[in-house]
């Protein structure tokens, strides 16, 4: 559902994604707002469901995740109860950090963040290959980081 937005709601979206924690005040000045409007429109975005959270970026080298991986997931079947045993088993495993249903070759795309190749067998062989019609499990793994954001493009 694509929602109507003006130039205010906007540019209030960018400055967000930009700087979750900016001031009203400052967000204010920033979108040519003065402070009431301008709160009222976050609210308003928040409570379309537009805005889903706030969320802070944390260094994963720095925690000693330095292996990210791009595991290509096959299943045998895709059987409502295949399907919903896989969608259920990967919710519980912190390092996966997203999953995409995908067309194409694969089903699935999952991208994971463990410390080590070791770290990342154990998730693969102890965990995922052990839910029910996994077919095969293909990786790539991340040389270098050359993008990372979370800003989506927001057109004017």
């Amino acid at each position: 559902m694509l929602l109507y937005m003006d130039i205010f709601d906007k540019k209030i979206l960018k400055a967000l994604q930009s700087d979750g924690r900016i001031t009203n005040k400052d967000l204010a000045e920033r979108v040519s707002l003065s402070q009431a409007p301008c709160w009222r429109r976050v609210d308003a975005l928040e409570k379309q469901g537009l805005i889903k959270g706030y969320t802070a970026i944390v260094d994963q080298e720095m925690l000693g995740l330095s292996l990210t991986a791009f595991a290509q997931i096959t299943l045998d079947n895709h059987h409502q109860s295949t399907v919903e045993k896989f969608d259920h088993g990967i919710q519980q495993w912190p390092e996966i950090l997203e999953c995409h249903a995908t067309s194409g070759e694969y089903d699935y795309l999952l991208k994971i963040v463990t410390q080590d190749m070791n770290s990342y067998n154990q998730l693969i062989y102890e965990k995922i290959l052990r839910l029910p019609s996994i077919r095969s499990v293909n990786t790539s793994f991340s040389m270098q980081q050359k993008k990372r954001t979370s800003q989506l493009p927001i057109g004017d």
